[in-house]
């Protein structure tokens, strides 16, 4: 990630403290005119927006300090730390509403002022979406794991309030008012859900999964588009680091090639690699023709490899 993305991911991430609180301050305010269970529920996800919100700030200003003596690949898996918390308190949220909508099952009543209430929560959730959207595309341009999920977590909180709001309708236009705390508990377990899959994506990275498909396949066409004088290209390895991304293969030259040469190739590789993955960490090992005497290994530069 360049400067720009950088500032732009942190600044970004430091907007996110008051937006939070904004829809917070929103969502308690539909809850307290009307009294429904399920428009608490939805107020109880956003104050785990606003913890998640100071988390991704701080986490992102730290994942972004140069590397230094203690951390000289830098701090960038920092970010994927934030993204487990996040994924946790997703899973937290989703326990606290239901508790709250326990109860509501068996003492079920309609709310009051719903028309009011209704209009406050689904501003709350107009404003969600425009920036659960920016967060997202902006996170996953620049590769940034926590602002990625910090987007996606407030899209879930979208969907949530989506839920809330059509079940409400429902339940005033019918006047079976224990579908509240019953859409509540469903909102619950789509919460779950999205709070495993925010975990499950950040334990990957943790783990050093390699790149995306298509960011392999990119790499893959730079190499031989721009391997002129290499024999052989092997054992591509990669992964991701949060926004960092670290890629090291083999190169075969002929025996006679001089040192010269080969650093001029490798040179060109690393241009041609980091036009598509920018910002990437290379490591290219030169081995001379005589090395293919140990065995013959997977060309990258063969088709379908």
């Amino acid at each position: 990630m360049n400067d720009e993305g950088n500032a732009l991911v942190r600044k970004l991430a430091f907007w996110g403290i008051p937006f939070s609180f904004l829809v917070l301050g929103l969502k308690l305010s539909a809850w307290w005119v009307t009294g429904s269970v399920a428009l608490l529920s939805d107020g109880l996800e956003s104050t785990v927006n606003v913890v998640a919100a100071f988390i991704a700030y701080f986490v992102i200003r730290y994942a972004q300090k140069p590397a230094d003596d203690d951390h000289q690949f830098g701090h960038h898996k920092a970010e994927y730390i934030s993204a487990v918390v996040e994924g946790v308190l997703i899973v937290v949220a989703a326990l606290l509403i239901v508790k709250e909508a326990w109860g509501g099952l068996f003492e079920p009543r309609l709310p009051e002022a719903p028309v009011l209430g209704l209009a406050i929560n689904a501003f709350a959730g107009g404003l969600n979406a425009v920036w659960a959207t920016i967060l997202i595309r902006v996170g996953r341009k620049h590769a940034s794991p926590a602002l990625t999920a910090d987007g996606h977590h407030i899209m879930s909180d979208v969907v949530t309030s989506v839920g809330v709001l059509i079940g409400l309708v429902l339940a005033i236009v019918t006047g079976y008012a224990i579908l509240d705390p019953l859409l509540a508990i469903l909102v619950a377990i789509n919460i779950l859900i999205q709070g495993s899959k925010v975990i499950l994506h950040s334990l990957s990275g943790l783990m050093d999964k390699a790149v995306e498909p298509e960011e392999d396949e990119a790499i893959k066409k730079a190499i031989a588009e721009h391997s002129a004088g290499v024999l052989n290209v092997h054992d591509l390895k990669t992964r991701r680091a949060g926004s960092a991304a670290f890629i090291d293969f083999h190169v075969v030259v002929p025996a006679s090639m001089s040192v010269g040469a080969a650093h001029e190739i490798c040179d060109r590789l690393e241009d041609a690699i980091r036009g598509v993955i920018p910002g990437a960490t290379l490591a290219i090992h030169v081995e001379p023709e005589s090395e293919q005497a140990h065995g013959v290994r997977v060309n990258v530069l063969e088709p379908g490899v």
